[in-house]
């Protein structure tokens, strides 16, 4: 019989396999690469990325296991409990980075933590999510994005939703620059309520639910017409990208702190970016409505 941490590892690989595949697809271009690798303090992982494809500039699905003794004191301050026991974080992250900036870039996690000591009973949670960050938004994006993410949760509660939206909107928060990331979604962590098989299910909801809230949206925008200025603006605007994940990802953190792979945590980032000292979009301009759009909402 397999254990709990064997059962979500063949779920995670099984995620990834599926992802790709409907990417390359949908790409109809470029292929994924993958790179095995193994971490020197305990366990490894399959990196997958596609690069220069017709639809997806660069598009990064990472699944891994790692494994490690005690946590440093920075990872163990909030939960002391964790103190001394080795542990185990499995996980499926991704990051898809389109070229046409009418397609938003998207972002998914989901991941399983087991911490263990001989003798006593093993700590576990889960976490992830998923959230949507357009360049150029769509209101029916938007609204069908949240729909998925409603009705996954639906079979667990009515508060579910509305409870994860909002941590999300707080979570890809740039307080420096006060806006969120893009639109949000769903965020979560520290999951353990209703027992190990409802948290299990919610996550290959989660799972499962990205490519229903993505593929969609992707299909409607990947045609559209652009010019040197929406590249451009893309371009400045994924910079926050950069802000965000190396100021206030927890997932990096964790990663560097750890001593995971750096090449891997770091997948995320786009391939091309810029920064423009006190860019202003044009009052009225399509790139000034972006701004209004990075607030929290009620999108249903």
């Amino acid at each position: 019989m397999q254990t709990n941490l064997e059962r979500v590892d063949a779920f995670l690989r099984d995620l990834q396999d599926r992802i790709c595949a409907a990417l390359e697809r949908v790409d109809g271009d470029a292929r994924f690469v993958e790179d095995v690798w193994t971490r020197p303090a305990g366990g490894g992982g399959k990196t997958r990325v596609l690069k220069n494809g017709a639809l997806f500039e660069q598009a990064g699905v990472n699944w891994s296991r790692v494994t490690g003794g005690a946590l440093p004191p920075s990872a163990t301050v909030h939960r002391p409990q964790l103190a001394g026991r080795e542990w185990t974080a499995c996980g499926v992250s991704l990051v898809v980075h389109p070229r046409n900036p009418y397609v938003p870039t998207s972002h998914m996690n989901v991941r399983y933590f087991e911490a263990d000591e001989e003798g006593k009973e093993p700590l576990w949670w889960f976490g992830g999510g998923f959230d949507l960050t357009p360049f150029y938004p769509f209101d029916e994006d938007c609204v069908h994005w949240h729909s998925v993410a409603r009705n996954l949760c639906a079979p667990f509660g009515n508060d579910v939703y509305p409870k994860y939206k909002q941590w999300c909107d707080e979570y890809f928060y740039l307080k420096h620059r006060d806006e969120t990331r893009g639109i949000g979604g769903l965020f979560f962590d520290d999951l353990i309520e209703g027992g190990f098989e409802r948290c299990f299910a919610f996550l290959q909801a989660v799972g499962n639910g990205y490519l229903d809230a993505y593929l969609p949206i992707v299909g409607r925008r990947k045609d559209t017409p652009y010019g040197e200025r929406e590249r451009e603006f893309q371009l400045y605007r994924r910079g926050r990208y950069v802000e965000f994940n190396l100021v206030y990802d927890r997932g990096t953190l964790f990663g560097l702190q750890s001593g995971g792979r750096a090449e891997s945590i770091l997948m995320s980032l786009p391939p091309r970016v810029r920064y423009e000292y006190g860019f202003v979009p044009e009052p009225g301009s399509a790139e000034a409505r972006l701004a209004g759009y990075l607030k929290p909402r009620n999108w249903l």
